[in-house]
């Protein structure tokens, strides 16, 4: 009977020295501009799903989705993800669950039998008549610590920032 040593266990690299953390360089997030856009932006987002679902039914990207279809009508999926910024997978989830509650059609485009146009019903009209009127309050509560004209700077330094994504992400946003 041979004897043969046990393994080893691997031993664990010890824990860094809490003091190690600080050597390097550190975001400022009160300055660094994409943790303040998402910081913002998830807040918004999750505020909006909890109020939206209470009163109106829909969560926040189900939100998105009608409010895309209401300004553009007949627009396929695929401008939906570009517009909102939402990979195909959780938008066609979020389409088909509009369509089983009967808030909007989807049907083969009349002009390219490869694509779908999608519609509001005028049941998903009715819910976006009265979710607007919210969202807009609610825009209204966010900004009202801006004077009128910060208000135009902001808009119009966002919709810059938005243009200029292409920069850090190599896709166009329009």
């Amino acid at each position: 009977m041979s004897s043969q040593p046990l393994p080893r266990k691997p031993r664990r690299p010890r824990p860094a020295d809490p003091a190690d953390a600080t050597d390097g360089p550190l975001l400022d997030l009160n300055r660094y501009v994409p943790a303040f856009i998402t910081f913002i932006g998830n807040k918004l987002s999750n505020s909006a799903t909890a109020f939206y679902q209470k009163n109106f039914g829909v969560n926040v990207t189900e939100w998105r989705i009608i409010s895309q279809l209401a300004i553009e009508p007949g627009i396929p999926a695929s401008r939906i993800c570009q517009v909102i910024g939402f990979d195909k997978g959780p938008v066609s989830r979020n389409l088909a669950a509009l369509q089983k509650r009967g808030l909007l059609t989807i049907r083969t485009a009349p002009d390219d039998g490869r694509t779908h146009s999608i519609t509001l019903t005028a049941r998903g009209r009715a819910v976006h008549d009265k979710v607007i009127v919210a969202a807009l309050e609610r825009e209204r509560r966010l900004l009202s610590c801006l004077k009128k004209d910060e208000r135009e700077v902001l808009i119009d330094l966002l919709r810059r920032l938005h243009e200029n994504l292409g920069a850090v992400t190599g896709q166009s946003t329009t």
